[in-house]
């Protein structure tokens, strides 16, 4: 096989990817305060629908592409319980194809390893409060669970791209901006509430089937969701969205899962929707 000999664009967005890493100085002494999207494109209203152009589609900042569907994930950690016993916790807002593959690891954005200093930093004290009480891991630290989400999906968002920012672009506003877009998105997906508002309560006893489950939380945005299980125990929702403009002010449009349907992995029944404390509140009496 030839050897290939790198270009000269590859080598500037690895270098790019590795700067990225250090703390950078207008972070430690930020010369404003964050304002949520505030240097984020400006897109017109009737910017396409991503996975929806008919036409081959630039990658633009006001369009997302390749990655066109967005999820956002969330976990029910019961071994060891994570997170509040009335509310599921964030994972994470993935960047998948419209045919439901997906990219890992891009360039779109740059790489970084310090998300905590990044956001606090930015003088949003109320993200990381929730982040650490909403967005948690089941194994290892909150920190390394954030740089995993962000450099694996976040860098595959193109309007993330600090091109995309204009003159006004800090180091770190994308990173601020995802987490940030991915937090007002967890909140207004309450899936406790919406399976509580069906019966479908935690339990030591009580089984429910996939339908029962699945139409609880299709009434949240209209669009199917998909399950994940483990050994029969209900611990993963996935929703799917479409936008309409850039990742940080377009619409998010619910969608059906491209290229997932049925494909999750919770049984027909019999699933098991365990509480995360042992405390007489989550049992059946």
């Amino acid at each position: 096989m030839p050897l290939e000999i790198p270009s000269v664009r590859s080598l500037s967005a690895f270098a790019s990817g590795l700067l990225s890493q250090l703390p950078f100085g207008n972070f430690n002494n930020p010369s404003r305060a964050y304002v949520p999207y505030g240097n984020a494109p400006s897109c017109p209203i009737d910017s396409p629908l991503s996975c929806h152009n008919s036409t081959e589609a630039p990658d633009s900042c006001c369009f997302i592409y390749p990655g066109g569907q967005i999820l956002q994930t969330q976990f029910w950690d019961t071994s060891p319980a994570i997170g509040p016993d009335d509310s599921w916790t964030l994972h994470g807002l993935w960047p998948d194809l419209c045919d439901g593959s997906y990219p890992q690891f891009c360039t779109s954005a740059p790489t970084y390893s310090n998300i905590s200093d990044i956001i606090s930093a930015s003088q949003n004290p109320d993200l990381l409060s929730f982040m650490n009480s909403y967005w948690l891991p089941n194994s290892g630290t909150p920190e390394s669970f954030w740089e995993h989400e962000w450099n694996k999906h976040g860098t595959c968002i193109n309007t993330l791209a600090p091109s995309c920012y204009g003159d006004g672009y800090q180091p770190g506003d994308e990173v601020v901006d995802f987490f940030n877009k991915a937090v007002d998105t967890f909140k207004g997906l309450d899936t406790y509430k919406a399976l509580a508002a069906a019966g479908i309560l935690p339990s030591t006893s009580t089984t429910y089937t996939s339908d029962e489950i699945q139409t609880a939380l299709t009434k949240i945005t209209g669009s199917a969701v998909v399950l994940g299980c483990k050994g029969g125990r209900l611990d993963e929702a996935w929703y799917s969205f479409n936008i309409q403009g850039s990742l940080q002010t377009g619409a998010f449009v619910p969608t059906n899962p491209a290229g997932k349907g049925g494909r999750g992995t919770c049984p027909q029944k019999g699933i098991r929707y365990l509480p995360k404390s042992s405390s007489s509140a989550n049992k059946d009496l």
